[in-house]
């Protein structure tokens, strides 16, 4: 995913900045683009259950 959407390495990745920046903020920016672009943006299950339950991708 680096690579492939131009992700900055030094970042370690997308689903590092996601544990950064907390998942369920990840979730309310997701949700406030789906209401304004369409369902294109509707967050995954996953990422809903992983709010749920306070997890995050490395822990």
């Amino acid at each position: 995913a680096v690579f492939g959407l131009g992700f900055p390495p030094m970042k370690g990745g997308p689903f590092h900045f996601m544990d950064t920046y907390g998942i369920s903020n990840i979730l309310d920016v997701m949700n406030n683009f789906q209401s304004e672009y369409g369902n294109r943006f509707a967050p995954t299950q996953l990422l809903i259950d992983m709010t749920n339950e306070n997890k995050k991708f490395y822990s």
